[in-house]
């Protein structure tokens, strides 16, 4: 039986599939404004009528047919970029007519002197950035101020420039220039309930975020960037033997992939993909005073270079705070309080990126930081988790690969299968529960929060967990323990820690 969500309307068919990726012959476009260089067209390219997914794979990075668009750049053109053909970043005005090659973008509107909205006037701005800024004045003391304020202005038939604090912090928030604000929703069981329902049942659990869809398009808008972002997917290559080279996010096949699929709807021509890119951290923050405790979701977009990533620059924002339902402990091991918690998780992350699935099919016009208008898709991009977070996304058992199907009891075995939505969708429907559970690795009464967007794939958007299965896992929990249990076994306690210390001083002094 399922665990309902109160608001929750996923369902394991939620009307959107994947369209066979389209060869890239398609339809010729307008020749965008990047030179292309004549040496494009002396590549003798054929597709092949049939071939398996070894050859595709081989074959994906050769040189590009001739009617992708081709660009040299680099000292000496040594490398050479080609982009999507149809997803090519064409520049739009206001209402969203393209405009010809070489327009310059539309002058940012001024303000006048005299506009200081949602400030009545100069006064009131003065007076918050007294309040909130320069003395940090607690609540209580800004009523007790604005009190004495108010009755000094009673004869006059005046007033102070607020109410009372909540007048204050109201305005405040409603500043258009700046974070976006902070907005928040509860949820809580909605199943049936037995005659002694444990508490979680009847409780209510606060979710607070901010509204992705105004973060992106402040990410989309900031002219600090501009320089270091890409507009189309592309893929590069040395003009020595051709070889691929990849660097940023937008130069990968899943974004090329993703592309091709958005291509097929004709409305998304010249568009430009914005994929978003997410992540979650379980360590706790803060602890509320009730019974939730919150943990941050992150959120960035892929077409920023990766200097940009790693330096912030205000391309990763928080956007949510997810919440962890507490119960008793006599309750805390209860399946329907687990798998509660897991849907609580889902639920929250669809309802928080909902303002975002209407521009995953229909092109949003969007002003960016060249002040240039452009059509926009967005896409849900790499999730990035531990392990941990890892199997709550996507629904499988504890233990078993969120990517693959293959037993962690034998890997040696033959390549094993991909996971993919639809072969879960249809396992979904034909297995029972046990048989997932036991022979998939799959918790079939649980709802992915991709489910409710088009062209995701949870088991594709899983990203490497590089900290945790890489270093941590791989070398250190693997490597190190077996390399120290083999030194003492060898040559005994005393001489392996002597051993073991040489180590640890000839890899400080390579650091």
């Amino acid at each position: 039986m399922f665990v309902d969500v109160r608001w929750t309307s996923a369902t394991w068919s939620s009307g959107f599939s994947h369209p066979i990726i389209p060869t890239r012959n398609i339809a010729e476009d307008p020749a965008p404004e990047h030179n292309i260089a004549p040496a494009a067209q002396e590549f003798d390219y054929q597709e092949p009528e049939h071939q398996d997914q070894n050859i595709e794979d081989e074959t994906r990075h050769l040189p590009p047919p001739p009617n992708v668009d081709i660009e040299f750049w680099g000292l000496g053109d040594h490398v050479y970029q080609n982009f999507h053909k149809v997803l090519n970043a064409r520049p739009c005005d206001a209402h969203g007519t393209f405009l010809p090659p070489g327009s310059v973008p539309e002058p940012l509107s001024e303000k006048t002197p005299n506009d200081w909205t949602p400030f009545c006037n100069c006064t009131e701005f003065k007076m918050a950035e007294f309040f909130f800024i320069e003395n940090q004045m607690p609540a209580t003391q800004i009523n007790r101020l604005l009190d004495l304020w108010a009755s000094t202005l009673t004869k006059h038939n005046d007033r102070p420039p607020f109410t009372d604090y909540r007048d204050l912090y109201k305005t405040i928030d409603n500043i258009p220039v700046g974070d976006v604000k902070c907005q928040s929703f509860s949820m809580q069981y909605a199943g049936e309930q037995p005659d002694d329902a444990p508490p979680w049942m009847d409780q209510t659990f606060d979710v607070w975020y901010r509204d992705p869809h105004q973060v992106v398009q402040n990410m989309l808008g900031n002219p600090d960037y501009v320089q270091e972002f890409d507009y189309r997917p592309y893929h590069k290559f040395s003009t020595d033997g051709n070889v691929c080279q990849w660097k940023d996010f937008m130069s990968g096949d899943w974004v090329w992939d993703q592309a091709d699929l958005i291509a097929t709807d004709p409305e998304t021509h010249r568009s430009t993909f914005v994929p978003v890119v997410l992540g979650s951290d379980k360590t706790m923050v803060s602890v509320a005073t009730g019974n939730n405790e919150y943990y941050p979701l992150y959120a960035s977009i892929g077409n920023v270079h990766n200097n940009v990533q790693r330096a912030h620059r205000e391309a990763l924002a928080i956007v949510g705070f997810l919440a962890i339902p507490k119960t008793t402990k006599e309750h805390a091991a209860d399946p329907k309080f687990c798998k509660f918690c897991c849907q609580l998780f889902q639920s929250s992350l669809a309802k928080i990126l909902e303002r975002l699935r209407p521009g995953m099919t229909n092109p949003e016009v969007v002003r960016f930081g060249d002040g240039h208008f452009w059509h926009v898709i967005y896409g849900l991009g790499p999730y990035i988790a531990d392990y941990e977070e890892q199997v709550l996304l996507a629904c499988i058992v504890q233990g078993w690969c969120a990517r693959c199907l293959g037993p962690r009891a034998n890997l040696d075995t033959p390549p094993s299968a991909k996971r993919c939505r639809e072969h879960t969708e249809a396992l979904v429907e034909e297995a029972t529960l046990g048989d997932l559970w036991d022979k998939y690795g799959i918790i079939g009464n649980l709802i992915p929060f991709t489910n409710n967007f088009p062209r995701a794939d949870i088991h594709e958007l899983i990203a490497p967990d590089l900290l945790h299965q890489l270093i941590k896992g791989t070398f250190k929990d693997h490597i190190v323990d077996w390399v120290e249990k083999y030194l003492h076994q060898m040559h005994g306690k005393t001489a392996a820690n002597h051993i073991m210390d040489d180590i640890d001083r000839r890899i400080a002094a390579t650091c």
